[in-house]
């Protein structure tokens, strides 16, 4: 089984948005994001998906855009993003996804060998502009990372992967509790996205013996990205700590 990761699809069925008003690297988009994704991943294949998944501000309307995500190759699991107005209570999300998908929040999922931990993040303390506000959901995502990390730890697998949607880190690469969080835990990659533009600030090119990913999907001109090889697992799914309020 391979794993790939690729962030910030900004998928838009329902109500569609042009992305390419953010810049020349959006050219294309969406059909871009499906052809690179299908020229890349098998259907044995697991792809983390670490937000800015839809555009949509309703659940029934983002359905639509997991539904075209669910159609295509490989097995996802899926992570809140700034973006994701329309994420439902996890228990709904959860009961109504396609199959072969999976979502984590404050929790951890083990697929064919991979144990998915992790939390949607903020920007960290120190960034320009920083508020008493950021200050506070930073300080909720810390809590959400760490007992995300403590689930995932109960989990079997023999690769071990967090995911944020934003930089564990400011534009300074400074260290944070985020990071301090990852460190102790040992994963052997993070991946995140968020960050888009020509020359994106903020991104780690490595944390300690942890391999880190930058996944956003225009910086990956839309061909999610191999994280690693594993082989399959005997426990196919497993999934620590499901159940969790919204």
């Amino acid at each position: 089984m391979r794993l790939f990761a690729i962030a910030d699809p900004h998928l838009s069925r329902a109500v569609p948005k042009p992305m390419d008003i953010f810049g020349p690297g959006w050219q294309g988009h969406p059909a871009a994001f499906f052809d690179g994704w299908r020229r890349t991943v098998g259907e044995d294949d697991l792809v983390l998906v670490p937000g800015d998944i839809s555009w949509a501000m309703r659940f029934e309307d983002a359905m639509l855009d997991l539904r075209d995500l669910a159609e295509l190759p490989g097995r996802k699991v899926l992570l809140r993003g700034n973006h994701d107005y329309w994420w439902p209570s996890i228990s709904r999300l959860r009961g109504e996804l396609p199959r072969g998908m999976w979502a984590v929040q404050n929790d951890a999922v083990a697929v064919g060998g991979a144990v998915v931990s992790g939390t949607r993040g903020w920007v960290c303390p120190g960034s320009h502009g920083f508020t008493a506000e950021d200050q506070r959901i930073y300080d909720r995502e810390v809590e959400r990372l760490r007992l995300s990390l403590a689930h995932a730890a109960k989990l079997e697998g023999a690769y071990r992967v967090v995911m944020l949607h934003f930089p564990p880190t400011n534009a300074r690469l400074e260290p944070s509790e985020l990071t301090d969080l990852i460190l102790a835990a040992k994963p052997d990659a993070l991946v995140f996205g968020h960050v888009h533009g020509e020359e994106p600030q903020g991104i780690l090119p490595r944390l300690g013996d942890v391999n880190v990913h930058f996944v956003a999907a225009d910086a990956l001109r839309f061909e999610p990205k191999l994280i690693a090889e594993l082989p399959r697992s005997g426990t196919d799914v497993g999934v620590a700590g499901a159940g969790s309020a919204a």
